[in-house]
């Protein structure tokens, strides 16, 4: 039976988040550097796209680009930007065909000026749409955006905006950058490792973790339905027991 069609539709996660981790070892196997791998793992991010708006799949999050990654060698780090100026532009109609919405979360300003304009005109042309959202994580951190949020928050408690007895879960959720985004359900990681790497961290505190072997620019559409297969086999409890959800 086609993978595709043993996914139940009506149990679908609500948001799905991907740490797209392998495109350098990809390289290193096939004896290139690892601007090849980068180049090669954009094809896994239009096959998991579309095959996430195919399924129905609400929210999209994709861990493009951390806060640490700025450590990275000079010359990686300019092609990884180039990148993604070529890829929004490459792909925008991929979106609009789509009736996909652009998102972008992280240190934006951080970014070259170059792809801080492309991502904000991308993000300007398909703001209607209404199928799926798209989120990109660039030059993002979890700790850096729960830092930001404790500093916002401050701010309000002490022009006496929010009182500090009245600070719960969807005051900090107002604060994060995902404050319009629903918790995540499921969050894959390729390549083998088996961290969180600092994303999303109070986003995920329910989600399901999946691990995968395979290397982001080998992930299809095929890998994406196994792991959502895996996810519906799962019970969610959220801290019940099994009898209480049944």
């Amino acid at each position: 039976m086609e993978l595709k069609s043993q996914i139940n539709t009506s149990k679908l996660p609500k948001h799905l988040a991907i740490i797209m981790d392998g495109n350098g070892r990809w390289a290193k196997q096939k004896g290139m550097l690892r601007a090849f791998g980068h180049e090669n793992g954009t094809k896994s991010v239009r096959q998991v796209v579309e095959g996430s708006a195919e399924l129905g799949i609400e929210n999209l999050t994709l861990y493009a680009f951390s806060t640490e990654n700025w450590n990275r060698p000079k010359l990686e780090v300019k092609t990884l930007m180039n990148l993604l100026v070529a890829s929004l532009k490459k792909e925008i109609k991929t979106l609009q065909d789509n009736d996909i919405k652009l998102l972008a979360i992280g240190n934006l300003e951080e970014l070259p000026k170059k792809a801080h304009k492309e991502l904000q005109e991308v993000i300007e042309k398909t703001k209607d749409n209404k199928r799926m959202i798209l989120t990109l994580a660039l030059s993002y951190g979890s700790r850096e955006e729960l830092i930001n949020t404790v500093k916002k928050i401050s701010i309000k408690v002490k022009n006496n905006i929010i009182s500090p007895e009245n600070i719960d879960e969807s005051v900090i959720n107002e604060h994060l950058y995902t404050q319009n985004l629903h918790d995540v359900d499921l969050l894959i990681r390729t390549s083998g490792e088996q961290r969180i790497s600092n994303f999303l961290l109070w986003q995920i505190a329910y989600a399901e973790l999946y691990f995968t072997n395979v290397l982001w620019p080998d992930f299809t559409k095929q890998h994406l339905y196994e792991a959502i297969i895996e996810y519906q086999k799962r019970e969610r409890r959220f801290g019940k027991t099994s009898e209480q959800i049944n």
